[in-house]
């Protein structure tokens, strides 16, 4: 890194982005795009490539602006890192359950996709409406949403779910009946 006067260390950049300092933002996302790559190249994304995973590692760099406590007595940049590596973890994980998203949600899909005959084309085409139907869900949920979906598929009671993301269950059952108009809305097309 260059000079480490109070005025460019990453702490003080850190406090200047949360006062609103769009400036002290960039020169932080800059600094740390370097280590953004070099984290993401040791990770693989399925359905995805190397700027999927650098873009989740920029989110996640973001957060830690957001998230940084200077009163723990960690550097920023260590900091960062760990956040970095978790969130292009977070999206790893979370692409791999989607991959399997259309078969794992029959029960939630199942209302709206016809249930044809054992005939192999009907058969395919009733496969192919899954896929379909998990490509919008992919395409038009928050990751918010997408998270909140696959727990409600693994029969997580809003509770549990708003527990385990650290919701509250309001905003919980708010993103199930998104998620509900969005499939609806898909649907009615």
């Amino acid at each position: 890194m260059e000079k480490t006067d109070e005025m460019t260390t990453n702490e003080h950049l850190v406090s200047e982005a949360r006062d609103g300092n769009t400036a002290s933002l960039d020169q932080l996302m800059n600094r740390f795009k370097p280590l953004v790559k070099a984290k993401a190249k040791d990770y693989y994304l399925t359905g995805g490539d190397l700027e999927d995973l650098i873009q989740e590692g920029m989110i996640g760099l973001y957060k830690a602006v957001l998230d940084f406590d200077r009163a723990k007595n960690v550097k920023f940049a260590t900091f960062a890192a760990l956040c970095v590596a978790r969130q292009i973890q977070t999206a790893i994980k979370a692409a791999s359950r989607q991959k399997h998203m259309p078969l794992n949600s029959s029960e939630l899909l199942e209302d709206n996709i016809p249930n044809t005959s054992n005939n192999p084309e009907n058969l395919l085409l009733d496969l192919e409406a899954y896929r379909d139907m998990g490509d919008f869900i992919n395409e038009n949920l928050s990751p918010m949403e997408l998270d909140v979906l696959t727990l409600y598929l693994d029969n997580k009671s809003h509770m549990q779910i708003a527990e385990q993301l650290g919701k509250n269950m309001k905003t919980v059952d708010n993103a199930l009946q998104r998620i509900r108009r969005k499939i609806n809305s898909r649907v009615a097309h």
